[in-house]
């Protein structure tokens, strides 16, 4: 039987119509039709969300076909003995350690009571930097002048400059002569 019948008969299982099994797990209504036609196959999420709304369906029979469609009233009450079980085993309170210090007379005796001179440095002190802030004007030159630029730009040649246009987007430009 394939993943698409088995959508089927839970559908049947379930005694609702397809788009009311579509409300109820949760998914759009042409989904149910497209995997009971055949034309998609159910993603994991569409399973989960049947397996989510339905319980006692097996994992084994929803996703391979294997076994039996529903969980039987013997096979839930072996899981249910299981639990209980691992639940007994699980439930063993651990001990409340300030009863176990309040109880033992010689809880920390075996603590030195002495000092230690090993002491930590704490936090290390950076000393202050004693330099000056340089004040930088807008005025002062950069170390290497403009002409001094131009030159190297130009092979040392001992150009000089004549006119710089500058052409704007809109069409104007200005021109500037030293």
């Amino acid at each position: 039987m394939s993943l698409n019948e088995r959508i089927s008969k839970i559908i049947e299982y379930s005694q609702l119509t397809p788009s009311e099994f579509a409300d109820e797990i949760d998914v759009q209504r042409s989904s149910i039709s497209h995997i009971t036609s055949g034309r998609n196959k159910p993603s994991l999420e569409f399973i989960i969300k049947i397996k989510s709304r339905f319980p006692e369906l097996l994992w084994d029979w929803l996703v391979t076909g294997e076994g039996e469609m529903l969980k039987s009233q013997v096979a839930e009450s072996e899981i249910n003995e299981e639990h209980t079980e691992e639940e007994k085993i699980k439930t063993t309170p651990l001990p409340d350690l300030f009863n176990m210090m309040n109880d033992d007379d010689e809880f920390g005796s075996d603590e030195t009571e002495t000092e230690t001179s090993i002491s930590s440095p704490g936090e290390s002190v950076i000393p202050a930097q004693n330099k000056a802030p340089e004040k930088i004007s807008d005025s002062q030159r950069l170390e290497n002048s403009g002409d001094h630029l131009l030159g190297q730009l130009f092979g040392n040649q001992q150009s000089k400059i004549k006119r710089i246009v500058l052409f704007y987007e809109n069409g104007k430009f200005e021109s500037f002569e030293p």
